[in-house]
């Protein structure tokens, strides 16, 4: 964290600064070894005392992450086609990719803003959303807002760390990183949790999803009966059964 630290704070005073955290927040969507929060959070550190501006660096960091999250899911739209074709009917992947089809189709906007601020969960679920044909317009949409949330809480929680901690500049850091980290395992409980109840009050989800026809009937009002509908990603078991 003191790397990323100080190679922020040599830019600070920099034009360059503000492309920074445009390319560290458009490769952390999809490269996990390269972590944006600690930049951005020191960003957020500065902004309090003045030496950054604010609304500056939440947009910044909200277009490099709307940006990131776009190429895999790009990707996953490449190599669709040839991963359907290789799944044959019955089989457990077959069940797995028309179970993430479905749910995206029936919560896809609450999968894609929380999965947001879950570091690792938001590489599988933007590249799967492309896998199995998320409508390109919802997912821009759901992206951009999902990315200006997440950059604003980001912003906003080394700002308030500045404030509060203007004597210690990594005190105000640590404080920012421990809060983001801290939300991300509080959505994933409420997932988790989901995921439990669900798994509780339907057994049958185990065994796959049927097309709900109010979900289906959505879809071809929107012109995307070809997506198939479902429950919901975080309320649902992962499906079982023998084969691939």
């Amino acid at each position: 964290m003191i790397d990323w630290m100080h190679m922020a704070e040599t830019l600070i005073a920099s034009p360059w600064f503000y492309g920074v955290l445009i390319a560290v927040s458009l490769l952390d969507s999809f490269l996990p070894l390269i972590p944006s929060e600690p930049v951005i959070v020191v960003a957020g550190v500065y902004a309090a005392s003045g030496d950054t501006h604010l609304l500056a660096c939440i947009a910044a960091t909200a277009l490099g992450a709307f940006l990131g999250d776009l190429i895999p899911y790009l990707l996953g739209r490449l190599v669709a086609e040839r991963i359907r074709a290789r799944l044959r009917p019955g089989t457990k992947r077959r069940r797995a990719h028309d179970w993430i089809a479905g749910s995206l189709a029936a919560r896809g906007g609450y999968v894609l803003m929380t999965s947001r601020f879950i570091p690792f969960g938001r590489y599988l679920v933007t590249v799967s959303a492309g896998m199995v044909g998320y409508p390109w317009r919802r997912y821009v949409c759901f992206a951009a807002v999902a990315g200006l949330c997440w950059s604003t809480y980001t912003v906003l929680i080394g700002y308030v760390g500045g404030a509060l901690f203007q004597e210690n500049d990594l005190v105000a850091v640590g404080v920012g990183l421990g809060l983001a980290f801290l939300l991300s395992g509080v959505i994933e409980a409420v997932r988790y949790v989901r995921r439990r109840r669900s798994a509780r009050h339907n057994p049958a989800g185990e065994h796959g999803h049927a097309v709900g026809p109010d979900l289906a009937g959505k879809a071809d009002l929107a012109g995307e009966a070809d997506f198939a509908a479902g429950p919901d990603l975080a309320a649902l078991p992962a499906p079982r059964g023998r084969g691939f």
